[in-house]
């Protein structure tokens, strides 16, 4: 091979490997560019996730403190019809000569502002001839069991017990045969 052929062939491969990396350059470009596309858009997506989430996080916080400030306002409006009742029964009192009647009257009150206590979902726990039960029951004294059948049972309740939505708020509070 000559000289002169050699360089051709020099020249040849020369422009071969420029040609080659000049191909390369733009696809790593390209692919540097689709990467860099592709992480903005994941960036984008992330931060607006992150700001709905935040903005979710805030608004079930508000609910939440809303409910809680105004949670008892269907009880306070059952309760009222009540109020109005004991404001009329206490005027009809002071004129009043029938005192059976006022007595009828207050049980009647008392009536209705148990119903709607359970219409909330408040019950009385029960205690007549019952066993004791500290889930229910907090035993203020024991007295000896006036027969052996009584033992263990409740004898006397001081103070009622009650239960709202099948939760205890209130235990009775009784006094429980030995």
């Amino acid at each position: 091979m000559s000289s002169e052929e050699e360089k051709i062939e020099n020249e040849l491969v020369e422009e071969n490997f420029t040609t080659e990396e000049n191909q390369e350059e733009p696809q790593a470009e390209n692919k540097e560019n689709s990467l860099e596309e592709k992480y903005n858009i994941l960036n984008d997506s992330y931060l607006r996730l992150m700001a709905e989430y935040d903005n979710y996080r805030k608004r079930t916080l508000k609910e939440k403190a809303e409910l809680i400030r105004n949670g008892g306002e269907s009880v306070i409006l059952a309760v009222l019809s009540v109020v109005d009742n004991f404001e009329r029964a206490i005027q009809s009192m002071e004129a009043a000569t029938d005192v059976v009647a006022v007595k009828d009257g207050i049980e009647l009150i008392y009536q209705q502002l148990m119903t709607n206590l359970k219409q909330q979902g408040l019950k009385q726990i029960e205690t007549d001839n019952q066993d004791f039960d500290t889930e229910f029951h907090e035993a203020i004294t024991t007295i000896p069991a006036p027969d052996e059948s009584r033992k263990g049972k409740i004898i006397d309740t001081t103070q009622k017990g009650y239960i709202l939505n099948n939760k205890v708020i209130r235990h009775a509070k009784v006094v429980v045969g030995e």
